[in-house]
């Protein structure tokens, strides 16, 4: 059975562009649903999105001749039924009006009431003046939508109608149809079960002001913690203070230094049943620690000795853990990056080792993309191409979680 995606267009410019979106979704197996906003009416006609889809477009709460008795008779209401109906509501391009409509429960049209009723994903592609975007009010009604599991899609940098430039340019369509296919394809394969996820880089003090770190941003691990939302799981994300956020609400603890790493992950490691290792760990630790703040009219030398394996800690501690460790090296070729994975399979008893060279910049630490070589256990190895961190989190669950 087809999915149904529920398209919702708002007054933004951008509105002209959803007659493309939906050619581009009519080229998927899924069922299209439109629904506008009486301003929407004025940028893009009615009967142009109804030529596209073959179906009618949803606009007015109450429709010439509407009779309430017909309702009580077959006991259906259009907005409350396609609210039944939708595997996914999107919403693009999401303006600042409505925005702020859905982060206060107001409902006073055809789309903001079917959202209302909706128990389906909902993703929003804001797209508005770049003042509008970053004023404190927009900013403040987005973080609501996030924490109520609103799935949002931020808006790119560029030329804006308008005349401005800046942040406020709906997203590249294939992106936004990415996640609508995305969300209406979820499953929910991780239902009762618990997933630990560390993420970032720890740091090393050198004093009580300066410290050491390296470069990782924890975008992967964030990508991975929402993957594993998505698909049912209860998440459980151990982050770096300074790292990325998720997208979704969960559960979430912070920490800078290896120590404050291994006490959490002791907190919660025997009663999870998933663990992905993705924190970038300081390989080393200083020996002697300064206090204060050192002064900087003279040289002085540091001492730094080998950091535990974190990752080699973790079987001890609960046995029956399903263990992915992942594993940054610099500049090896794609046999010595597999040949280095499968020492640490060894060493860590892990069940899948995902390792990725960090040398090019387009990847890896603190890009969006990244590109890996997932070993398993029983010998399996997989590559995954070079795509952004939520398409291989994706890819990754994919590979080392269905059994």
């Amino acid at each position: 059975m087809k999915k149904t995606v529920v398209l919702g267009i708002t007054s933004g410019i951008a509105a002209y562009k959803m007659l493309d979106f939906l050619r581009l979704l009519k080229k998927e197996d899924v069922a299209i649903e439109v629904v506008m906003t009486a301003q929407a009416e004025k940028i893009v006609h009615p009967k142009d999105i109804e030529r596209v889809t073959g179906k009618k477009v949803y606009t007015d709460l109450f429709e010439e001749g509407f009779d309430y008795k017909n309702i009580l008779k077959v006991r259906k209401v259009d907005h409350i039924d396609l609210a039944d109906r939708a595997d996914v509501i999107v919403i693009a391009p999401a303006t600042a009006n409505v925005i702020a409509k859905l982060a206060h429960g107001i409902a006073d049209d055809f789309l903001t009431t079917m959202v209302l009723a909706s128990n389906s994903p909902i993703v929003l592609s804001p797209s508005m003046n770049v003042h509008m975007w970053n004023n404190p009010v927009t900013k403040e009604n987005i973080a609501t939508l996030k924490k109520l599991g609103f799935i949002i899609i931020p808006p790119e940098r560029g030329l804006l109608a308008c005349g401005y430039e800046g942040p406020g340019r709906l997203p590249h369509l294939e992106k936004i149809r990415d996640e609508v296919l995305h969300q209406s394809a979820k499953s929910k394969e991780l239902t009762g079960r618990t997933v630990l996820v560390t993420a970032g880089a720890t740091i090393e003090k050198i004093d009580d002001v300066r410290f050491i770190t390296n470069k990782s941003s924890g975008k992967m691990g964030a990508a991975l913690a929402d993957e594993c939302q998505l698909r049912g799981a209860k998440v459980i994300l151990i982050r770096a203070r300074n790292a990325v956020e998720p997208r979704y609400v969960m559960e979430q603890e912070t920490f800078e230094t290896f120590e404050e790493l291994e006490k959490l992950v002791k907190k919660y490691i025997k009663s999870t049943d998933v663990m992905f290792h993705t924190a970038a760990v300081g390989d080393f630790s200083a020996k002697q620690k300064r206090y204060g703040k050192t002064k900087s009219n003279a040289s002085f030398a540091l001492h730094f000795t080998p950091q535990k394996k974190l990752s080699n800690e973790i079987k001890t501690l609960n046995p029956k853990i399903k263990l992915i460790v992942f594993k940054a090296e610099w500049g090896f070729s794609e046999k010595e990056l597999v040949n280095r994975a499968k020492k640490k399979l060894l060493e860590s008893r892990a069940e899948s080792i995902v390792a990725n060279d960090i040398s090019q910049s387009d990847r890896g630490f603190a890009a969006d993309e990244n590109e890996v070589m997932i070993v398993k256990k029983n010998g399996d190895v997989k590559k995954i191409n070079l795509a952004s961190k939520q398409k291989i989190a994706k890819e990754i669950v994919d590979v080392v979680l269905r059994y």
